[in-house]
């Protein structure tokens, strides 16, 4: 049975729907993250799992127990807000008892918790300080135990770095995810920033205009994507149109080239048009090795990325990127050189219509 488990939810502000038919089974102690862009419905799910919007149909489980009508609260769950949200007013260590002050646990008890809280987030030293005399990490480091003190069944993130730049965003993404795996809480984080969700998920839910696309681990999300939205989303990809010319076989017509696919091609006729998609790392040039389909292509721009070097070929009437890591000794091609470019079978992805 799952730990946390949201069954036919559905969200409607006056005429407009939020969120609809989304169904999620969570395992206890898994980090989930609901990956999306903004307006897809991802924040309007936490704050249903928080109690802070009650769904207009469906209910949310936790350990089995019905809390789709309860008020915040009344429910064990612990929420990390993108603004920290921390009392100006209170030092570090009143922060971090605040809930359970509203618990009315005891002064002592509350004391060895906030110590512990403390030792966890590494600022030990911090107790007596007030939010602003803190860095943006560290102020987001306190949010955290705070949410954490209660020992609640689910912790909830809602964006907690996008405040924060991109080198404090990478460690304390990082530590978050050593503190949820340490603690091992049921964890659910809300993010725009596939980088963020790939790197610390267990799995990925990957939303648009409040629906569920795919749901998979991140390796299955990034290399299977089912939808042209997921496979765009995530990732650079190469998208296109394709001709089936064989569908036992699995060939493919783009741009007057032929590509084999690895993927069942059940139910497509010869003529029929399907939509593919190729990551850039999968191209190769076919002078280094040569897989299942090799095609003849143009060099129509190099850019460099730092570790990686991304290069701009057309094949027919289309152009296509491919990836290659950057080494000093890297002998690349010159814009306008004809060349030949391979990836295979399985490189080759049929997207859902």
């Amino acid at each position: 049975m799952a730990f946390l488990e949201l069954t036919d939810i559905r969200k409607q502000f006056g005429q407009a729907v939020a969120v609809e038919d989304f169904n999620l089974k969570v395992d206890r102690g898994e980090f989930v993250s609901f990956l999306g862009p903004s307006g897809c419905g991802k924040t309007t799910t936490l704050r249903m799992i928080a109690g802070f919007e009650i769904p207009t149909e469906g209910s949310v489980t936790i350990d089995g127990a019905d809390i789709t009508n309860k008020a915040p609260n009344q429910r064990n769950v612990g929420m990390v807000f993108q603004s920290y949200a921390l009392f100006p007013n209170m030092t570090v260590a009143q922060n971090i008892g605040f809930g359970l002050r509203i618990r009315k646990e005891s002064e002592s008890a509350i004391k060895e918790r906030v110590d512990e809280m403390l030792a966890l987030i590494h600022l030990e030293q911090k107790g007596h300080s007030y939010p602003s005399q803190l860095s943006g990490g560290q102020q987001q480091r306190v949010a955290l135990a705070r949410a954490l003190a209660i020992r609640p069944q689910v912790l909830l993130l809602d964006e907690p770095l996008s405040a924060l730049d991109a080198k404090i965003r990478v460690s304390l993404r990082a530590e978050i995810r050593a503190i949820q795996r340490k603690l091992g809480i049921t964890a659910i984080y809300v993010t725009h920033d596939q980088e963020e969700a790939l790197s610390i998920s267990d799995r990925i839910v990957v939303m648009s205009q409040g629906h569920m696309e795919q749901v998979g681990t991140p390796f299955e999300i990034y290399n299977f994507p089912q939808t042209a939205f997921v496979a765009s989303f995530v990732g650079t990809l190469n998208t296109t149109t394709a001709e089936v010319v064989d569908s036992a076989k699995g060939i493919l017509q783009i741009d007057g080239a032929r590509l084999a696919t690895a993927e069942k091609l059940d139910g497509r006729q010869k003529g029929d048009k399907v939509t593919i998609a190729i990551r850039p790392e999968r191209f190769s040039f076919a002078s280094e090795q040569k897989k299942a389909n090799v095609v003849d292509c143009r060099i129509e721009n190099i850019t460099f990325l730092g570790s990686i070097v991304r290069i701009q070929v057309s094949i027919g009437s289309g152009k296509y990127f491919m990836d290659t890591f950057n080494n000093p000794f890297l002998e690349l091609p010159k814009v306008g050189d004809k060349d030949q470019v391979t990836c295979s079978r399985e490189a080759v992805l049929v997207l859902k219509d």
